[in-house]
């Protein structure tokens, strides 16, 4: 059996284990070879999942929802993951509403929403598990112009409409070397509530003077033009000719978009990879108790060779209170996409593995879960 069914099989046996005798001492530590989680005792007899886990939420993470529903399917017959790429604001909801097992969402719950996603689950409370690294690309559109380099007070400029032209001032300072065409530009944004808007919006109001409220409905005043969900914004772009706009990186390798380096707080321009965006959580904090590991990321990082604009994709789900029938399949998904397998195959998507220390407390967390 694939290292993915062995672990879901083990998360099941734990859960019908604990729901049989009502404690958790029967867990196993994790030693020092196995991939980090804990693992749980066999069951008696042959113990498989199945049934149909229902979720919604972050178009940010749909490319690795879709990778590792593949492994996971294959390696559990009779398993159904249904993942609706809804944004993470009508994910959210959704989770509150009862109508999924778990939310991706690009930012973690904030205001009335933590209550109310407590009352969903009933006899625990909600919490916000880190689970895949977005990197935010600033692409861009503009044939001739390689390597482009942006400045956050740059970046916050343009996406408030006060810099129209690519031949503006504030485009070659960041550029000296380069010849910018008088095209205007067209800029981008998400027309849904999402989470990339919310860490795209953080990052410009920690590093740009961002006249706006952070959030993730894009601020009307702001204007530019609207696009829904990342596979739209990233097609908005490749489309028009002297665009820009921000989307996971992704969608920006899969769209084959040009990504502009962006400087970090030092005033080092940064390209965009796997390895520089990780700099920038590693050195997050974490907000949240217990096993809630919201996190708050530095915009403004000054760490060498740290790219500054990245979102954390976060599962939201029950620590206790999901229904008989989703429980063991969330928590069998969950220990597979924190699994080293899981976070392995998010390179090769244009996303960023957790870090290790961030990725211990994931896997503890979901191990929690009950």
């Amino acid at each position: 059996m694939k290292y993915a069914g062995r672990l879901a099989v083990a998360a099941i046996a734990g859960v019908l284990s604990l729901a049989a005798c009502g404690t958790d001492d029967n867990t196993t530590p994790s030693t020092a070879t196995d991939t980090g989680a804990a693992a749980a005792p066999a069951a008696s007899g042959d113990a498989a999942l199945s049934g149909t886990i229902n979720a919604a939420g972050s178009s940010a993470q749909a490319n690795a929802v879709d990778e590792w529903k593949k492994a996971f399917q294959g390696a559990n017959p009779g398993v159904s993951i249904n993942y609706q790429p809804s944004g993470s604001g009508a994910g959210v909801q959704a989770f509150i509403a009862g109508t999924v097992a778990f939310a991706g969402s690009d930012s973690a719950l904030k205001e009335d929403e933590p209550a109310q996603a407590d009352a969903r689950c009933a006899t625990g409370k909600a919490i916000n598990l880190p689970m895949v690294v977005g990197p935010v690309a600033v692409v861009y559109n503009l044939p001739g112009v390689d390597g482009l380099q942006l400045s956050p007070k740059t970046i916050g400029g343009i996406f408030n409409s006060q810099i129209t032209k690519w031949d503006d001032p504030a485009i070659k300072a960041d550029n000296p070397d380069a010849q910018l065409p008088s095209t205007d530009i067209q800029a981008f944004h998400r027309s849904d509530e999402s989470g990339t808007s919310d860490n795209f919006t953080k990052f410009l109001a920690a590093t740009a003077e961002w006249p706006y409220e952070p959030g993730k409905a894009w601020p009307a005043e702001a204007k530019g033009q609207g696009a829904k969900g990342s596979d739209q914004i990233a097609a908005s772009v490749k489309s028009t000719e002297g665009a820009i706009s921000y989307v996971e990186l992704s969608y920006a390798e899969n769209s084959g978009l040009q990504k502009s380096k962006v400087a970090n707080g030092s005033g080092e321009f940064v390209e965009l990879t796997p390895e520089s965006a990780g700099k920038t959580v590693e050195a997050a904090t974490v907000e949240g108790t217990g096993n809630d590991l919201k996190l708050k990321i530095d915009y403004a990082t000054s760490a060498a060779g740290a790219y500054p604009i990245v979102l954390v994709t976060y599962e939201i789900t029950c620590e206790k209170g999901l229904s008989a029938t989703d429980l063991p399949l969330v928590k069998g998904f969950l220990t597979y996409t924190a699994s080293d397998e899981g976070q392995q195959v998010l390179t090769n998507l244009g996303y960023a593995p957790l870090p290790a220390s961030l990725l211990t407390k994931v896997r503890a967390a979901v191990e929690a879960i009950a």
